[in-house]
Order: structure tokens, then C-alpha cells, then sequence
């Protein structure tokens, strides 16, 4: 399993990788069936957000190891837009692309830990962590 992966993303078919490569590592670090799923979830929720919001950017998947568990670490991040308003943007229905509004607050709620940094004009990255133990 490498140390860290980055998967460019950039349409459709890039989601679709990044999603398969976290499940990918996930299985590789002994995460249960049910959180393997949740976090292809979430890795495609925001992989796809890359997509609508930016056009383009960058997913890096990575482990990390810390008192005797194993951790997946997602960073999304990418040039776009920024968000303006990050608290409201992790509320549920809140979308300013006519969408469902469920991309930040369902990964955050997929995941043991989600971290957003956006500053508007310069683009946004997205922090999600989850344990393999799900203790969080």
C-alpha cells in the first residue's frame, strides 16, 4: 500500500477513482465492510464537489498511524472559488448549486473528523480523518 496517493480530479470518472482507491485503502488497513463504505461515500461527495464547485483539484489519500490504530486521512483541495460562508455550507440543504445540499454535512457526518479551509478567490480544502477502531 503506498504512503499517500493523489487522485487529479476533474470530471466524473475522477470521483469515481478516488472513491475506489480510499475503499482500496481502506480494505488495506483492516477497516470493517460498513466503514469502507462510508468513507467511499464521503470521499465521493467531496471528490464530486471538486467537480461542480472548482472544475478541477486534487483528492490525497494517506494512513496514519497513532497509539495503535490506523487512521485514513482525505485531503481534498482545490484553485476555485472558495466558500463564503463555511458554517453555513456545513448545514444541511444549504447548496448554491441547486443541489440536495448534503456534500459537506454528509461526509462530515460519514467521517470521525472533518476540517474545512476556504478562503474565497483562492480555492478550499477539505480534512476528513476516520479510525479504523471508529472511536474517533
Amino acid at each position: 500500500m503506498p504512503a499517500q496517493e493523489r487522485i487529479h480530479i476533474a470530471d466524473d470518472f475522477d470521483v469515481v477513482t478516488a472513491r475506489s482507491r480510499a475503499k482500496d485503502m481502506a480494505v488495506a488497513l483492516g477497516f470493517s465492510r460498513t466503514d469502507q463504505t462510508l468513507i467511499a461515500a464521503a470521499i465521493s461527495e467531496i471528490a464530486r464537489n471538486i467537480v461542480v464547485y472548482a472544475g478541477e483539484g486534487d483528492v490525497v489519500l494517506r494512513a496514519e498511524h497513532d497509539r495503535g490504530r490506523w487512521a485514513l486521512v482525505a485531503v481534498a483541495s482545490d484553485d476555485g472559488p472558495g466558500i463564503p460562508d463555511v458554517d453555513r455550507a456545513l448545514a444541511d440543504g444549504y447548496s448554491t448549486a441547486g443541489s440536495l445540499g448534503v456534500g459537506l454535512p454528509g461526509a462530515r457526518r460519514l467521517m470521525d473528523a472533518l476540517e474545512v479551509d476556504s478562503e474565497v478567490g483562492r480555492g478550499t480544502t477539505v480534512t476528513m480523518r476516520k479510525w479504523a477502531d471508529g472511536r474517533g
